[in-house]
């Protein structure tokens, strides 16, 4: 269908297309677009051409009577890795969806994931710790959430090993603040977990009705919230939905992880320190996979219910650091084994047969996400040469002894 567009009036004859609105001069044709468009079943420019008006015309009449911004999203977490990508691409994609995004800006936090966004007329962030339920509570009450996704969580195994209190902090009493207030407000919320949760497998995958066996204290307190999420939907109705998700990988990833580590480690010619033999073994998936399968989940995810996202592809730390140098075209010369984690699952891998089944599956391939990653971190010095100074030194010192 072509669509014609009316030249942009200015503000007296905005005023005037709302005073026909509201006089019922137009309002037959402007009524009809509302409610097709409300029902989902036309966009705003084809809403735009039914009612023979301007789509920024529309747009703001649909403002005044609350049909726009239609999703109102509290994204916890937001500055870190995945849920900065999360935010970025449903802006993006979803043309009327105003985020808040409410992180605590701990150590691995960083605004400069959203520096693309940071000025965005439907993005806000506003700095807060799910912990502190009263601000929490404000931030959802003045900014009329009616989604929560929440990315917020202490995530790095050997941080939870040297002290595990932030974690319990954050990824126990955090998400059962958020539980409180979801439940409080009838709010959806989407809880991002982790396949850690079901401890280690030798051979064939976890499903979603797999018994939690955590292994470390991440794991243990991301077990703990996602047990808080389903009692409170069985308890109270909250309309709350799980993810498991194998490792995830991708840009601004913070370089402590696996990953970026090693990428980074080779382009300032330091060794990749790797655990053991190498041969615990993982399934990774992209991190823009990853958001695509929240934003599914918000339409198509049953409340209630746990979905795994992954991708099917496992590779051990061996073959990850040997694939890193052959892309980099670096020699074996840079590994350097160090000792292994204490209590070291062997191997992760999660059947996301479940959620395939609504009609997602992941786009890249493992090999075309390392590509793109590697390009990324050789491309963006400037944003993580900082982190890998001061206190980052200090940790990496003392965890592999270097």
């Amino acid at each position: 269908m072509s669509i014609e567009i009316k030249p942009l009036y200015n503000d007296e004859q905005l005023n005037k297309v709302e005073q026909n609105y509201e006089n019922g001069k137009e309002k037959d044709k402007i009524s009809l677009a509302m409610r097709l468009f409300d029902k989902g079943h036309v966009s705003l420019d084809e809403a735009a051409h039914l009612a023979d008006e301007h789509p920024a015309h529309l747009e703001h009449i649909f403002s005044q009577r609350g049909l726009l911004p239609k999703h109102r999203m509290l994204v916890c977490g937001g500055a870190g890795f995945m849920g900065s990508y999360f935010i970025k691409y449903m802006l993006q994609k979803h043309p009327h969806m105003y985020i808040v995004n409410y992180d605590k800006l701990t150590y691995s936090g960083n605004l400069k994931n959203l520096h693309d966004v940071s000025f965005h007329p439907r993005y806000t962030f506003v700095r807060g710790d799910i912990a502190n339920e009263e601000h929490l509570e404000k931030v959802i009450k003045d900014h009329k959430i009616n989604t929560i996704v929440n990315y917020a969580a202490e995530t790095h195994v050997d941080r939870s090993i040297m002290n595990a209190d932030p974690f319990l902090e954050t990824n126990v009493k955090g998400t059962h603040s958020l539980l409180k207030l979801a439940t409080k407000h009838d709010i959806k919320l989407i809880q991002i977990s982790t396949d850690e949760v079901f401890g280690s497998i030798d051979s064939g995958a976890f499903t979603e009705e797999h018994p939690f066996r955590p292994n470390s204290p991440y794991s243990a307190t991301k077990a703990s919230g996602d047990l808080l999420a389903r009692s409170y939907n069985k308890t109270y109705g909250t309309k709350v939905i799980v993810t498991h998700s194998c490792n995830v990988m991708g840009p601004f990833q913070y370089p402590e992880k696996l990953i970026p580590l090693f990428v980074t480690n080779v382009i300032e010619s330091k060794k990749l320190p790797v655990y053991g033999d190498g041969q615990n073994r993982r399934e990774w998936i992209f991190v823009e996979d990853h958001a695509r399968a929240i934003d599914f989940l918000l339409e198509k995810g049953k409340v209630g219910e746990v979905y795994n996202i992954g991708s099917e592809e496992e590779k051990t730390n061996m073959d990850i650091t040997e694939m890193i140098l052959a892309k980099m075209n670096k020699s074996r010369a840079f590994i350097e084994y160090v000792d292994d984690r204490r209590g070291h699952d062997k191997r992760y891998a999660i059947d996301s047969t479940k959620l395939r089944s609504l009609g997602w599956e992941p786009r890249y391939k493992f090999s075309d996400a390392m590509d793109l990653t590697i390009k990324w971190y050789t491309a963006n010095k400037d944003w993580w040469e900082p982190i890998k100074s001061g206190d980052f030194k200090k940790y990496y010192n003392k965890q592999y002894r270097a």
